[in-house]
């Protein structure tokens, strides 16, 4: 178990607040932990790059870093938003019609893709809009 200390009013009062880290153990047949091992060991020793593993089908769904950041910034700016009102999941829950754990997953990173009906929802519920735009080189 990891113990996280947030000291919330530096310098103040001293107040801290204590957050407990449950890490769970994965349970894997030898089998399949061989199997990983051996996907990590051939990893290691061939460092394919994103369009290696897109070629061979050992990657997904890939999203480039860049487009990643971007979501973060903007799913942080509007927890921050979310928060300044007062909001909280369970407000947004009601508001957008999502489950709160799933809100909280969005606003945590946890979804590394989401949909762009998502968002809308999302900040539609904090009277936010979400625009895109198109820089041509």
């Amino acid at each position: 178990m990891i113990q996280v200390i947030w000291d919330l009013n530096p310098g103040a009062r001293g107040e801290t607040m204590t957050k407990q880290r449950i890490h769970r153990k994965i349970e894997r047949s030898p089998a399949e932990q061989r199997e990983l091992d051996e996907i990590r060991e051939r990893f290691q020793r061939e460092r394919p790059s994103l369009d290696d593993l897109l070629a061979t089908g050992d990657a997904r769904d890939a999203v480039a870093h860049g487009e990643y950041l971007d979501l973060q910034a903007m799913l942080v700016a509007l927890k921050k938003h979310r928060q300044a009102q007062g909001l909280s999941l369970a407000d947004v829950a009601n508001r957008s019609g999502m489950d709160r754990s799933a809100i909280s997953r969005l606003e945590n990173g946890v979804y590394v893709n989401p949909t762009v009906d998502t968002l809308y929802r999302y900040a539609e519920a904090l009277g936010t809009e979400i625009t895109f735009s198109v820089r041509m080189p």
